[in-house]
């Protein structure tokens, strides 16, 4: 029965979900049901793409991802894998009505973390558009089910808040990038001397901008979605927050954390806040 076989795929990318991110999956079940499961097979898609970039560093990662990139395309042009993330992906393509180009501009962007490549500000942009905004977009598609009206008006607000996520990510993450990837994502930046104050600051000024953006956005998505959301927003400018409030060379010692308690507390007031119409 193909609706054993779909719900069975879908909950691969459901434990998919809650094993890596804690953030997305609390974020996640503050959505309507109707919702989740789309952004659940959205998620597993892409955090398995970027776990063959990541973290196979003892395989060969280019084989493997044309693999999942062949594997992709066929799923989208048959409508089924055997693939349980590919399968639940395409569903969700097919489902809502979501672009190839973004599916296109995904998988460049990673494929550019197979190359060494020092980032200036155009192929920058290039791989913050295809890594996170795109996402922001799919998941967007999910949220206005068939409104495309809607969908343009938020458009750049999801755009924002894709890319807000991304480059907080790098921050947090620039010391374990650079020396165990050997990847900079910010232009400008030359980590084999030291992450200054000055572009720490610059750096911090382009995702409170982007924050500020993305926000305009959120509390216009339907009720349903609109919390899911605005919890993950909350989530990532907590740890966007406590990044600010250290100093540069901290950043290249330690990992600044939001612990689950604190994430809990974000998702209750998020919750409440939306019932109490005080967002």
């Amino acid at each position: 029965m193909l609706s054993l076989y779909r719900k069975t795929n879908i909950e691969c990318s459901r434990i998919i979900t809650r094993n890596y991110s804690t953030s997305f999956s609390m974020g996640i079940l503050a959505f309507d049901k109707k919702y989740r499961d789309p952004i659940y097979a959205i998620y597993g898609f892409v955090r398995y793409a970027d776990e063959i970039v990541d973290t196979f560093h003892d395989f060969d990662k280019r084989t493997l991802l044309e693999e999942f990139k062949r594997d992709t395309y066929l799923a989208l042009e048959r409508g089924i894998s055997l693939n349980p993330v590919l399968d639940s992906f395409q569903d969700t393509v097919k489902h809502f009505g979501i672009e190839m180009p973004l599916i296109d501009a995904f998988l460049k962007s990673m494929e550019m973390d197979l190359q060494d490549i020092e980032y200036a500000e155009e192929n920058y942009t290039e791989y913050i558009y295809g890594s996170a905004e795109v996402v922001g977009l799919m998941c967007l598609r999910v949220f206005c089910d068939g409104d495309t009206e809607m969908y343009d008006r938020l458009t750049p607000s999801a755009r924002h808040l894709g890319a807000a996520f991304q480059k907080v990510n790098f921050l947090r993450d620039i010391k374990d990038d650079y020396l165990s990837r050997g990847r900079t994502y910010f232009p400008n930046v030359n980590l084999g001397i030291a992450l200054d104050e000055t572009a720490k600051l610059e750096i911090q000024k382009d995702i409170e901008l982007d924050f500020d953006k993305a926000y305009a956005g959120i509390i216009q998505l339907p009720k349903g979605s609109r919390i899911g959301v605005l919890t993950a927003y909350r989530f990532y400018r907590n740890l966007f927050n406590k990044i600010c409030k250290v100093n540069s060379k901290q950043i290249m010692e330690s990992r600044v954390r939001v612990s689950n308690a604190e994430k809990a507390a974000l998702l209750v007031y998020s919750m409440m806040s939306n019932k109490l119409n005080m967002l």
